[in-house]
């Protein structure tokens, strides 16, 4: 029998650290223990409440009227008991950015960002994530020892590449913009330097592309006419940037792990009877990449299915727990989309087509380049990099039969040196 997970000094559960990172989905089950919102330690000396109940996020995230998504409501970050260098408010602060606004601001914002993204054509959108793929299977084969770390290599690459072209990044700023973003995923100290350094190249791309226009989404958002101020113009693009690397590159992780690791994939896969799509949709009820997320704040004392919510307190979703509801039918299938790994209502993503693309072609790419890849690691649960609100592998080693070094495209051969050290 094994132990419970511990719980945090004031008796919660704790959504941080190595024992969560282990046995995720026994945390969870803890905080259903508590009801349909639980509380929880998700980082020293920081505590939230989190929703487990999907009936009860879908309420929650579709009444902007009595929770807001204005941090500044935090009472505890106001009153300075939120540690100044807490690892949570990388992603829990307040910025002018779509993500943390409400009404009229956030409809304008939400417009301006719409918009930009409708302009980024499917076709094109699935050429650079090819090329983007090819560049890195070519450095990942370019080794000749037949074995990568995909999660390294090319899970949380590719999604990079990706949008450093969207961007409109010279070569040189793609090379530093990898770098910032690799630092800024690692959730260790040098987390918050990454930070920093992708706002500094954003701020150096949008004054570049005020001069020198083009056809991507930074010369888009600051032309826009909802005529950002260029510091909503560098949140919004954080936001969109920030939003899209880390959980494309951990869905695109979590489905190859079910096409290499699940025989029921595995086979209908190599065999031509199943699309990456499926197994993609498979992923999002199963491992959200974003396992707890969507921040709210109720505006004011409330009750959310008959437990009480104090105004002032942060209000996650755990994406995770409530994919997993034991209350949701039992026969809902996987090719129901009603799961809430893009969250839902006002505040649901605004790039999630996008995102399936990257991540569909990405995984369609590496099967057909490298086919005959098999995972090293036996365990059917990898463990996960630490942090509340991703869920993602720290890594994923494979082999495959050593091939001889591939050509880089030449559309992306400039991108290369952008990749993992």
């Amino acid at each position: 029998m094994t132990t419970p997970p511990p719980l945090s000094p004031s008796g919660c559960p704790v959504l941080h650290g190595e024992t969560f990172a282990a046995r995720p989905q026994e945390v969870y089950q803890q905080l259903r223990y508590a009801g349909t919102v639980g509380w929880a330690e998700i980082a020293p000396a920081v505590h939230a409440l989190v929703v487990t109940d999907y009936r009860a996020a879908v309420t929650l995230l579709n009444d902007p009227r009595t929770y807001s998504k204005d941090s500044r409501r935090w009472a505890d970050l106001t009153a300075g008991h939120v540690p100044s260098d807490s690892p949570v408010l990388a992603m829990m602060a307040w910025r002018p950015s779509v993500l943390y606004t409400d009404g009229e601001q956030h409809a304008r914002l939400r417009r301006a960002m719409e918009d930009c993204l409708a302009r980024i054509d499917t076709h094109e959108l699935r050429e650079i994530t090819r090329r983007s793929a090819l560049t890195l299977i070519a450095r990942i084969t370019g080794t000749g020892n037949g074995g990568a770390d995909i999660m390294a290599d090319f899970a949380d690459v590719v999604p990079m590449l990706v949008f450093a072209e969207l961007l409109g990044c010279p070569a040189e700023m793609t090379q530093r913009m990898v770098r910032a973003c690799q630092h800024l995923i690692s959730a260790g100290p040098e987390a918050a330097r990454g930070g920093a350094e992708f706002a500094e190249i954003l701020a150096e791309l949008i004054q570049l592309r005020r001069t020198r226009p083009g056809q991507d989404l930074t010369s888009w958002m600051i032309g826009h006419d909802a005529q950002l101020s260029d510091e909503e113009a560098l949140h919004q693009l954080f936001c969109a940037v920030g939003a899209g690397i880390i959980p494309v590159a951990a869905c695109t992780a979590w489905t190859l792990h079910l096409l290499l690791r699940d025989d029921a994939y595995a086979g209908p896969l190599a065999a031509g009877t199943l699309t990456v799509r499926r197994a993609l949709e498979k992923t999002l009820w199963e491992r959200p990449p974003m396992a707890n997320f969507s921040v709210h704040f109720a505006r004011h004392d409330t009750y959310l299915n008959g437990v009480g919510l104090p105004g002032g307190v942060p209000i996650l979703i755990s994406h995770a727990a409530v994919n997993t509801d034991p209350s949701l039918p039992p026969d809902l299938g996987y090719d129901n989309r009603a799961h809430l790994a893009w969250s839902t209502g006002p505040h649901r993503c605004p790039a999630s087509s996008q995102a399936i693309t990257i991540v569909q072609t990405a995984v369609e790419t590496i099967f057909d380049q490298l086919w005959d890849m098999a995972l090293v690691d036996d365990r059917t649960e990898p463990l996960l990099r630490h942090g509340p609100f991703h869920q993602c592998p720290q890594e994923m080693r494979v082999t495959f039969r050593a091939k001889k070094p591939s050509r880089l495209p030449a559309a992306t051969a400039s991108a290369s040196a952008g990749g993992t050290s």
